[in-house]
């Protein structure tokens, strides 16, 4: 039995991935923050035959993920890890309240610790398991925004960055031991995160589609799953910009709305 563990199942790109993966033969293990989605996504994929095992876990939380994650791979010995929990927020208005210029440090702390601490987190405990026993995949969620500095959402982009560079190094450095490192790139995608967007985005794809793409691409090893292309071949070229150029560009963009205080 194949086993999978999701982070962030609750909800976006983790809900359609664990949609995606659930059938008869799959061990699926979720987990997520809402405890009320986390039952939902549970039942719909036992109703679809998979063997389902949940917890309300926080990213964030080291000392509580660490030894869970290590329980969970003695117990079922996980084939295949997902760190996809993630935020987002920019430099945007609120409910119609403008903030103030820039990022407030709350909301600069919470993205970095959720997308680059909170991946560290999931991925240490799981990769050195997998090192010693010489097999296993693991697949971090960036965004084709690591290619770029957005002045409109700057934690996002540079969390997204710095995962982005993490996970495509670890591919590297543990290719001989016989683990699988894949880093995954997705534009826009139909969302609760991309729904607050009070903007037109260009290929917003849907997240059954996108989480069939990701599964296909990771049974394929792909290093660096980066979609839609035509998203990426613009996110590319903005990254190739000068600075001057880039940040005169992507600061005419719409800014992503700050994230909610509460």
């Amino acid at each position: 039995m194949k086993t999978i563990l999701i982070t962030g199942a609750t909800s976006g790109i983790g809900y359609a991935l664990a949609l995606h993966y659930a059938q008869n033969g799959v061990r699926l293990i979720l987990t997520g923050r809402n405890p009320e989605r986390l039952q939902d996504i549970t039942g719909l994929c036992r109703d679809r035959g998979a063997e389902v095992h949940s917890g309300i876990i926080d990213v964030r939380a080291r000392d509580v993920i660490s030894p869970w994650l290590v329980d969970m791979d003695r117990r079922y010995q996980i084939n295949l890890l997902i760190a996809n929990a993630g935020i987002s927020g920019g430099t945007g208005q609120l409910d119609g309240a403008m903030n103030a210029v820039g990022e407030n440090a709350q909301q600069v702390k919470d993205v970095f610790d959720i997308n680059i601490n909170g991946v560290i987190n999931t991925v240490s405990p799981i990769l050195a398991r997998m090192q010693e026993r010489q097999t296993g995949q693991i697949a971090i969620m960036s965004s084709l925004a690591s290619f770029s500095a957005w002045p409109t959402a700057p934690a996002y982009a540079a969390s997204k960055a710095a995962v982005r560079v993490y996970g495509e190094s670890l591919r590297g450095a543990y290719k001989k031991d016989g683990v699988k490192i894949n880093v995954i790139c997705p534009g826009f995608i139909k969302t609760p995160m991309t729904d607050i967007n009070p903007y037109k985005m260009p290929f917003l794809m849907a997240a059954d589609k996108a989480a069939a793409r990701i599964a296909s691409a990771l049974d394929r090893n792909t290093g660096r799953i980066a979609f839609p292309w035509p998203t990426y071949m613009i996110a590319g070229l903005i990254g190739l910009l000068p600075l001057s150029w880039m940040l005169a560009l992507l600061s005419s963009f719409p800014s992503k709305p700050a994230i909610d205080a509460e």
